[in-house]
């Protein structure tokens, strides 16, 4: 089994939550999330960081309603997706996101209170969850 890297985003208008595992040893991380202009990211830093992991693919999150039905933001994600694919041309997965931020909050609440929870740490453990979930079914 080969070590695929794999980087994750967790899209939204303001910030982009940043992940980054493994494939054979299933380990994830959170890195630092991205400023994005209403939805806009800087394409710059994304391909820094693309240099600097080498991902083999990339996964991003789909936000869809409890119902599995999409939502405004579905839409914009699938443009990003689409958009990290052409740009880079790495394949992108996409994820089922529902409920990662509650559980990114709650885990960072357990480990460190009201001040571990702040925007940037969230977006990107919440990335690392979807990360994990991602993982766990492929």
């Amino acid at each position: 089994m080969s070590t695929k890297i794999l980087l994750c985003f967790d899209f939204g208008t303001k910030n982009i939550g940043i992940a980054v595992g493994q494939l054979f040893t299933g380990n994830v991380r959170p890195l630092n999330a991205l400023k994005a202009q209403d939805g806009t990211p800087d394409w710059m830093q994304i391909e820094k960081l693309l240099k600097e992991w080498q991902p083999d693919y990339l996964v991003v999150g789909l936000p869809l309603n409890m119902d599995g039905s999409e939502q405004y933001l579905t839409s914009r994600v699938r443009k990003f997706a689409r958009c990290l694919h052409d740009r880079f041309d790495i394949r992108v997965e996409l994820q089922d996101e529902r409920l990662s931020t509650v559980e990114a909050r709650y885990c960072l609440f357990e480990r460190g209170g009201y001040r571990a929870l702040n925007k940037y740490s969230v977006d990107s453990h919440a990335a690392a969850i979807i990360l994990q979930d991602w993982l766990e079914i492929n």
